[in-house]
């Protein structure tokens, strides 16, 4: 009986590990106005065999519902508070407050802590620039003040954009830090290497082919390009962006004496709609060249072997900025509602084991809101479009979307349908001067889906939440105590 009992547990433990690339993480955003309760989304990572999540802040609710789970997490500082991370006893506070409280038998296994969010963005004007390497310095001093060092470092994930990225005239071996940082991001990489702890790079190859309206397409991709990128210095053909950029961060890396630092892939992902190469078949198409890769340790040029990679993201975000871009609440490989997008296979190995969506998701009744044909004033419509809009998200009616297809009837009926969402279906929300109607036909065709948002969740914690909350309450106020 014991041996076949342990026969089982190796079919289990083969099973649970098979079913996703290893050490596979994602990215769990939550700017979103209709919220999946974190319980949901946690199962939903099990059922995915998801093994790492990289959050964005740390948040309670969320960090309850990872408790006890064994899945590795990064909690986040946002930019907005690094300057206040520059006092040590106040970053001392953040490490009692938002880790501390957590490192107990049954909590969350905190294993990085992610200082501010691409701080050194040229869209952000040098706002960062002072303040980033003290609250790294803080936070890392803070964790091994607290005995955490060991086990939980700090890093900084950074864009692409702090390197020379590749192009015909720049080659990977070539790749050097950003002139006007350079001094900054060598502080920084020899304090992450004083402490062990990893670069965190976000690389986005769709970025590289939506910025650019001259670079070659099937490079954004794994499956091969007509045209490699002959590296100069090295002799190295490069067949897609993501091998190229990475290698001129490992050249970066070696150009200020630390080539061997270890390189953790903080965010990679393909958006599904809000531009023309924004949509289910492309990122099919790179995740079907991502994931094998991964599973097969097969690591880049000058960098081969295993890397550590956070899919960007899990769930679509409907209330992330889209100044970069409409393609920003596009990012999920699951949609608003935990429902897969597309059929790709997480083992990277071909078992055919495809994603999970998420159980017992509520939704609101079944009602939209559309455009009233009977309307005789349509005068105010194009202000009625533009109020529901700005209050709600309409990037899939721009160019190249998923409904960019529809008349003008139907995208005034999709504007007012997505603020009717929005606010829960108040009768009162679709209205709009006599323009609007509601109707219980779903509107949807073709590429463009008409929602039906989901219900909003209960803000009263569960039993289990609410007892984690308590334990880690009690072990803040000890370590309190103890210092």
């Amino acid at each position: 009986m014991g041996g076949r009992l342990g026969f089982l547990k190796w079919v289990l433990l083969i099973r649970v590990l098979g079913c996703c690339v290893e050490g596979l993480g994602v990215n769990w955003g939550t700017m979103a106005n209709h919220k999946l309760p974190p319980k949901t989304i946690v199962r939903m990572l099990k059922d995915n065999g998801i093994q790492k999540v990289k959050l964005f802040d740390a948040d309670q609710s969320t960090m309850g519902a990872l408790a006890g789970t064994g899945i590795e997490v990064m909690v986040a500082i946002p930019n907005d508070q690094l300057s206040a991370m520059g006092d040590y006893k106040r970053a001392q506070k953040w490490v009692q407050r938002n880790v501390t409280r957590y490192n107990f038998d049954g909590g969350v296994t905190i294993k990085y802590v992610a200082v501010g969010n691409e701080p050194f963005l040229s869209s952000y004007n040098g706002s960062f620039l002072n303040v980033t390497l003290p609250a790294l310095q803080n936070i890392q001093n803070a964790l091994n003040a607290a005995g955490l060092g060991e086990s939980i470092k700090a890093t900084v994930p950074l864009n692409a954009d702090v390197y020379n990225s590749p192009s015909n005239s720049s080659y990977p071996s070539a790749g050097r830090f950003r002139s006007d940082i350079n001094g900054l991001m060598t502080e920084i990489v020899q304090f992450l290497s004083k402490n062990n702890a990893p670069f965190t790079v976000n690389i986005y190859p769709f970025l590289s082919l939506y910025g650019n309206a001259d670079f070659p397409f099937d490079y954004a991709f794994f499956d091969g390009a007509s045209n490699p990128l002959l590296d100069a210095g090295t002799g190295i053909q490069y067949h897609n962006v993501f091998d190229a950029n990475f290698d001129t961060l490992v050249s970066s890396l070696k150009a200020v004496g630390f080539g061997d630092m270890p390189i953790l892939v903080g965010e990679v992902g393909w958006p599904t709609d809000g531009d023309k190469n924004a949509n289910a078949a492309n990122a099919y198409r790179f995740y079907n060249g991502l994931l094998p890769r991964l599973a097969g340790n097969k690591g880049t040029p000058l960098r081969p072997g295993f890397i550590e990679v956070y899919l960007f993201s899990f769930l679509d975000e409907n209330g992330k900025s889209i100044a970069p871009g409409n393609f920003e609440r596009h990012w999920g490989i699951f949609g608003y509602d935990g429902q897969p997008k597309f059929a790709i296979d997480l083992s990277g190995q071909g078992q055919n084991k495809l994603l999970v969506g998420a159980q017992d998701v509520q939704y609101l009744p079944q009602k939209w809101c559309m455009f009233n044909p009977n309307a005789k004033d349509l005068s105010k419509l194009a202000d009625n479009i533009n109020y529901a809009c700005t209050f709600s998200d309409c990037t899939s009616l721009g160019y190249g979307s998923s409904c960019n297809n529809l008349d003008a009837n139907g995208n005034a009926s999709y504007a007012f349908n997505m603020y009717f969402q929005v606010q829960d279906q108040d009768e009162l929300a679709c209205n709009f001067q006599g323009l609007a109607t509601i109707t219980s036909q779903n509107l949807s065709q073709g590429t463009c889906n008409f929602i039906v948002q989901i219900a909003s969740s209960s803000s009263t914690p569960s039993f289990a939440a609410s007892f984690v909350s308590l334990l880690a309450s009690m072990a803040l106020l000890f370590t309190a105590l103890l210092l």
